[in-house]
């Protein structure tokens, strides 16, 4: 039996509507559904099956187990701000909660940050953790604590993570709970714990990390000693390759069963699903697809999601060196895309380092060209068919996704651009359009650029470094580091390592910040922010935008008024439709139809479904 959620766009109602999904491997294509809900885990014997609904009235979040004898459930638990849950046995649940003050006038802090990504502000919270009888519904303990990240049982104790205020993304405490007393087991360490078997702690990370850049690696705890698993390999075991609509509601990460360690390594645009068993290393799946989440079972079958550069998300299984679709869910889209190929190339850059890219060739060439930077620096494009960029080619551009150096899937030092950003990595996207238009039929006077968050920033910087783009649409972006180190939900440490350590003296904030070269600018731009973006918030394309305005150039400004940062795959569906007009209609209209641009002939086609 394997069980997912799926995920609906309800366009109608401006809602997602998720459904959790009962299959059986034996009798294929025999599905149960549970309506309105998400799933979160199977006990540990396999009985029972743990999901959540959101109450619409009360906004709280309700906890229900279902029975796979006798397919009845029961509601165990209801509350707020639910944000993990792990079965120590097939009866005993621990939770991981967060309490805030919640006053109807003020927030109030004393620490940094104040707000948080997709959190909202912080209102002075505390994790209270609860251990849960499931059958009974009772409360049997509970304990709070400061910014705990995750909970996991280890036979009969409870292991928790805190992270550190200095560097909480970097640094963590871990310690082991039991009967009221709390026993630090790790000090100022870079992994967490992820998954345990009988006495064995499985962790993700690295014992010490200096810096963010570097890559996560797999360990095992036996009590006593840590051991490195894939440390010796060199690739990241982290997942981090833009997935763009295709996005998991959780991310994967390494399992152990009966023995064996599954794990995701990322290499070059694309995901390997490997497993180590008896101290062998053994390679499971490596395909030109990426792999968004999995899970394995006893018995040695692999569960997962994956997306290639042909077909949208669906459900396989691995098994005995096979791979078997199991799902269609995305047929449809498929057919309604009629998904350009995507093709892979390498280049040289001014340096000679390797760089990969892909693009896609539309119907009719000469053709204008679109090209997408990611998110990051620490992010990564690859074998993935990007609705944006599908869109896009299907009304007539060229689209380029390139990884610069500072992207993931390659080496740690491959990902360093520390004190760096703009450059190198700039020369190594401005590369790959040169060798595009070597081999291609692009019209080299119709180029168009765009990104999010770091690729929002490299938008930015580019149109103030040359003026080869002739249109930009820049969304989430940074425009001023300084102001990002002081406003950002990550920037008090993020920023100063990526930047400069002492962002009041340091010339980088200055240097490579693109607001103070907005004189230079000469392409039209589109700014497309969210108002509770926390961790690149509005003020960085609100004053690129005033700057830009104030000195006569062509500059408009797009404010969603709900959305995090991730607004362009976690907005509301028209939200996200309206989003998809603005970029298209910008790019037809500067760089094919050389017209003005109109917000409201975009906002007429509200009624066009299409």
């Amino acid at each position: 039996m394997v069980s997912y959620t799926l995920n609906k766009v309800n366009i109608e109602k401006n809602k997602y509507e998720n459904s959790v999904v009962l299959e059986s491997l034996e009798k294929r294509g025999a599905r149960y559904f549970l309506e309105n809900a998400s799933l979160l885990s199977f006990s540990p014997d396999g009985k029972k099956l743990l999901f959540m609904r959101k109450n619409e009235e009360s906004k709280e979040e309700e906890l229900h187990v279902l029975d796979l004898a006798t397919m009845s459930s029961k509601k165990i638990f209801t509350g707020k701000n639910i944000l993990q849950t792990s079965w120590r046995d097939s009866r005993i649940l621990a939770l991981l909660t967060v309490r805030r003050r919640e006053d109807e006038d003020l927030f109030f802090e004393k620490e940094i940050p104040v707000w948080f990504n997709e959190e909202g502000f912080k209102d002075s919270p505390k994790n209270v953790v609860k251990v849960l009888d499931v059958e009974s519904t009772q409360v049997l303990d509970e304990f709070e604590d400061e910014l705990i990240t995750s909970i996991i049982w280890l036979e009969g104790s409870l292991i928790y993570t805190k992270a550190l205020r200095e560097d909480p993304f970097k640094y963590m405490d871990i310690f082991r709970y039991e009967e009221g007393k709390k026993e630090k087991i790790f000090e100022k360490v870079s992994f967490y714990p992820v998954d345990s078997e009988g006495s064995s702690l499985l962790l993700l990370g690295k014992p010490q990390k200096r810096y963010h850049h570097e890559h996560d690696f797999v360990y095992l705890w036996n009590g006593k000693d840590v051991i490195p698993l894939t440390e010796k390999y060199g690739l990241n075991n982290s997942f981090g390759i833009s997935t763009e609509v295709w996005v998991p509601s959780i991310y994967p990460s390494p399992k152990l069963k009966e023995g064996a360690v599954y794990f995701l390594s990322l290499s070059e645009g694309k995901t390997i699903l490997e497993r180590i068993r008896e101290g062998n290393k053994e390679t499971l799946v490596d395909e030109e697809f990426v792999i968004t989440c999995f899970d394995a079972s006893k018995d040695g079958k692999v569960i997962f999601t994956a997306v290639s550069p042909t077909s949208p998300v669906e459900v396989y299984l691995w098994n005995d060196g096979k791979v078997e679709r199991l799902t269609s869910y995305n047929e449809k889209v498929a057919e309604i895309m009629k998904i350009v190929p995507l093709r892979h190339f390498k280049y040289e850059s001014h340096d000679g380092l390797p760089i990969d890219a892909w693009y896609l060739r539309p119907e009719r060439t000469p053709a204008p060209l679109i090209v997408f930077v990611h998110g990051g620096p620490k992010g990564a494009y690859g074998y993935i068919n990007y609705f944006l960029g599908q869109l896009l080619t299907s009304n007539g551009f060229y689209v380029l996704y390139t990884n610069p150096r500072g992207s993931n899937t390659y080496s740690e030092d491959f990902a360093d651009v520390r004190k760096r950003t703009g450059l190198e990595d700039f020369q190594d996207i401005m590369e790959g359009i040169k060798k595009l238009l070597d081999m291609e039929d692009v019209n080299g006077d119709k180029i168009g650029i765009t990104g999010i968050s770091y690729g929002g920033f490299m938008t930015n910087w580019a149109i103030t470094q040359t003026d080869m783009f002739k249109a930009a649409v820049s969304e989430n972006g940074i425009s001023y580091w300084f102001t990002s180190y002081a406003f950002s939900d990550i920037g008090y440490w993020f920023d100063k390592e990526l930047i400069g350590e002492n962002p009041m003296t340091d010339e980088n904030y200055r240097k490579l910040s693109p607001i103070f070269y907005a004189q230079n600018v000469k392409t039209p731009i589109l700014l497309i922010h969210s108002l509770e973006d926390y961790r690149c918030p509005l003020d960085q394309s609100l004053m690129f935008f005033t700057v830009l305005r104030d000195l006569g150039k062509e500059a408009y400004i797009a404010i969603f008024k709900k959305g995090a940062h991730g607004h362009s795959i976690r907005g509301l569906p028209r939200h996200r439709l309206k989003r998809y007009r603005m970029i298209l209609e910008f790019f037809k209209k500067k760089l094919i139809e050389e017209k003005p641009f109109d917000i409201d002939e975009v906002l007429k086609k509200k009624e066009d479904r299409s």
